[in-house]
């Protein structure tokens, strides 16, 4: 596919200074190429011509049949001239898989195939997959009853053991003090939970 990141600098139409030329630039960043400067010969000469058709009134009409012909042709040589420029500009510039944006060597990663935009937005959105993930176990595993570790279906009682879900304190089964849920043992007689 052929790179759409140029701009067209050409000197069109006749005179001396007609011509073609296009800069190419990278996308991500400020990179820029120009194509050397290709003259276009037809359009310069007719310049001439048309230069040299003033002073002579007879010769007017020879330098706007030139003018005519070297518009014409310009067309063909305009086209020549990008096709060339295209070609060095390929080994330049790489064109992203994924946005078809093209960008330098330096925005580029060839290990990826990816432009670094596309690699950022990649790497931000695994990201914040991660975070979802994380989130949703962490979701899960506080919906679960603490002591059977069955998942909570909502309500104030575990349905599988009946463990007390709202409370944030439970009592020793050995000596009946309330100890914070969060506890291994008992502060009082030392029982285990």
């Amino acid at each position: 596919m052929p790179l759409e990141n140029y701009s067209d600098l050409s000197q069109s139409g006749s005179g001396s200074g007609a011509g073609f030329q296009f800069q190419f630039h990278c996308t991500h960043c400020d990179r820029k190429w120009k194509s050397p400067f290709k003259p276009y010969r037809m359009g310069q000469i007719s310049g001439l011509l048309t230069r040299f058709s003033y002073l002579l009134s007879s010769a007017r009409t020879a330098g706007r049949a030139t003018e005519n012909f070297a518009d014409m042709g310009s067309r063909g040589a305009k086209e020549s001239a990008l096709a060339e420029a295209m070609e060095h500009a390929e080994t330049l510039y790489t064109q992203c898989p994924e946005c078809r944006k093209a960008v330098c060597a330096n925005c580029f990663d060839p290990r990826t195939r990816q432009c670094l935009s596309c690699k950022a937005r990649e790497n931000e959105d695994s990201r914040r997959a991660e975070e979802n993930e994380t989130e949703n176990a962490r979701q899960s595993s506080a919906s679960a009853c603490p002591n059977c570790r069955t998942p909570a279906s909502g309500g104030r009682f575990c349905a599988e053991c009946g463990y007390d879900m709202a409370s944030t304190h439970k009592s020793c089964p050995g000596c009946g003090t309330m100890a914070l849920r969060a506890s291994r043992f008992c502060t009082d007689c030392g029982h285990s939970f």
